[in-house]
């Protein structure tokens, strides 16, 4: 035992948090711990005055809900919808609070959808919830505050991936009637973007035995000059999505001559940059900030332009 009796101060606490919370997901004991691991990251997040609208369905044939983050009095404010991670295989919006209270304590209306997972569903499942979600936050926003002309998509890792080929294949929002160019842009975490070839026979089930059926998974295949802004967030040491796919994202883009903003976070690994959006972990790396700053340059500048016409 330490011969230090004072009280450690609670940055030392939530350091600590964080690398216990680390150390398990390295660990490979994500899947049987994750309530337990977002219970406790949740427990060092405040509400303050943020107000959380619990269970709003938006997909009743599928019992799929949402949860909505604001601040009180919120108008006309612009709009996320959050993807979260797990391998298309896991996840509950509920281990998310700490990302919906950390961006709408910025002023931002942020919804944090589920959406069904394989085995249950395989590609085009998940990826018609993402649609059905993104469509009905459109439609709804104004009733809690959002404006729907500055509709931006995010995720982390596998919600990265769901939420780029919303921005990127238009036949996914297509078929709820939107289109890629209404969003107003797409951020991006660690998302796997081009990842082929495929080993994993859960990858190869969920995704398809063929190139050509795998194909429809890559973001990167799709890019074709009518792409919402992007910004595409990379810790340097992830061993779990590897850069390479953010780089092969923003250099599609590129050739495309649409706006592409990367940021490379050295020393930051696959998790460390998810929480990072977190205030209490904000300063592993600045991914919260470099979120804000973008979207609301994108919201200036569509602003500007509207006003020009």
């Amino acid at each position: 035992m330490p011969s230090d009796h004072h009280a450690p101060s609670p940055r030392p606490r939530r350091s600590s948090l964080l690398a216990a919370i680390l150390l398990t997901l390295s660990a490979g004991l994500l899947t049987g711990c994750q309530a337990t691991l977002f219970a406790g990251l949740n427990a060092t997040s405040h509400h303050g005055d943020v107000i959380v609208d619990h269970d709003v369905t938006f997909d009743a044939e599928h019992g799929l809900a949402m949860d909505i983050y604001r601040l009180p009095h919120t108008e006309h404010a612009p709009v996320v919808v959050y993807f979260y991670g797990g391998s298309w295989k896991s996840g509950k919006r509920q281990w998310y609070r700490f990302v919906g209270e950390a961006l709408a304590k910025r002023g931002l209306v942020v919804m944090i959808p589920d959406y069904r997972l394989w085995p249950k569903v395989k590609l085009d499942g998940f990826m018609q919830d993402g649609a059905r979600a993104v469509a009905w936050t459109h439609t709804h926003a104004g009733e809690y505050g959002g404006d729907n002309k500055e509709l931006f998509v995010m995720g982390h890792s596998a919600g990265a991936h769901i939420a780029a080929l919303l921005a990127t294949d238009a036949h996914w929002l297509a078929d709820d009637g939107m289109q890629p160019r209404q969003l107003a842009g797409f951020i991006g975490l660690a998302g796997p973007y081009d990842f082929l070839p495929l080993k994993d026979p859960d990858f190869v089930d969920m995704f398809g035995p063929t190139h050509e059926a795998q194909l429809r998974s890559q973001p990167v295949h799709f890019v074709n000059g009518d792409e919402p802004p992007m910004l595409l967030m990379q810790g340097t040491t992830d061993k779990i999505v590897w850069p390479r796919n953010t780089l092969s994202l923003a250099a599609a883009m590129r050739r495309e001559h649409e706006p592409v903003e990367v940021k490379l976070y050295p020393g930051i690994g696959h998790f460390a940059l998810l929480f990072s959006l977190s205030e209490q972990f904000r300063s592993k790396a600045p991914a919260l900030n470099d979120t804000v700053d973008f979207i609301h340059t994108q919201v200036m500048q569509r602003r500007q332009a509207a006003s020009a016409l």
